[in-house]
């Protein structure tokens, strides 16, 4: 019984062990599918200009930028923790399609940027993707949009919470990493383990901009009570809708819901016209 105990005991520590040491390979996933670029905008038939522009630290970071309509506000897309820009297509095109403008950048380490993940690697490459709007492209500040995907949420919120964009939209985030961690590795003591954070709910809540939370149900990897959580937090103007289907699918599986949701937001906030193009 000694034994067992001992074995069961250093299994339990090797896998602490592991989880501390290779977290970043297991919240960073630029391989899954794969570093490659399969698409460009022009494959979904959108006319785009290939950039790329440095993080303060010397990163090269690329990215894609799509103008929209005349005088269009723009979205800054922070995308999710596996693959690339080139998997975005889909929701650039339910965004592009409201008219809008759209700036979509891999992360250091991802696609064609340059450098390895990190934390706060992420939290510099969309600060320089901001400052390539602001500066580059003279674009105003409440003309920016911020979008973050999963991961990507806590980037976006980050960077909400040191600028005043027009608004910030959420979709599938969780609330922090080790709060997630919790809920999948529920056996371990993550919060020990932890050394990436991306507390996504203390950045929202310093936020100065209407905030929308785009979350489902059926997300089985990124628990509906995180969006509950992050759209409590927010501060007002604020506004929650809720989709269906899973982490990755569900703004394609409710993509009128997910468009049109969008678009009474932005409406309301007076970044979109009647005709669904920005008009301020």
């Amino acid at each position: 019984m000694l034994l067992t105990l001992a074995t069961v005991f250093a299994l339990y520590a090797l896998l602490a062990a592991y989880l501390y040491v290779f977290q970043t390979r297991l919240a960073f996933l630029p391989n899954v599918p794969g570093r490659a670029l399969t698409a460009t905008p022009e494959n979904i038939g959108l006319p785009f200009e290939d950039v790329r522009f440095d993080a303060n630290d010397g990163v090269k970071v690329h990215a894609w930028f799509i103008p929209g309509a005349p005088g269009a506000a723009t979205v800054l897309i922070c995308h999710g923790n596996a693959g690339n820009i080139s998997h975005r297509l889909d929701l650039l095109r339910l965004l592009h399609e409201l008219g809008l403008g759209v700036l979509l950048f891999d992360y250091r380490g991802y696609g064609q940027s340059t450098g390895a993940p990190s934390e706060s690697g992420t939290y510099r490459d969309a600060r320089a993707a901001w400052n390539y709007l602001t500066e580059e492209k003279g674009i105003a500040p409440d003309r920016i949009i911020l979008f973050g995907e999963s991961l990507g949420g806590a980037v976006a919120a980050q960077l909400a919470s040191e600028v005043t964009p027009g608004a910030v939209i959420l979709a599938s985030a969780f609330t922090s990493a080790p709060d997630l961690a919790s809920h999948h590795y529920w056996y371990m003591p993550v919060r020990l383990l932890a050394r990436i954070h991306f507390p996504t709910a203390a950045y929202l809540a310093r936020v100065r901009a209407p905030v929308l939370i785009i979350h489902s149900r059926d997300d089985e990897i990124v628990p509906f009570s995180h969006g509950e959580e992050l759209f409590r937090r927010a501060p007002e103007p604020k506004a929650f809708l809720e989709i269906r289907g899973d982490h990755n699918a569900g703004f394609l599986l409710s993509a009128s819901t997910f468009t049109e949701g969008v678009r009474r937001f932005l409406l309301a906030h007076g970044l979109l016209g009647a005709d669904g193009l920005e008009t301020r």
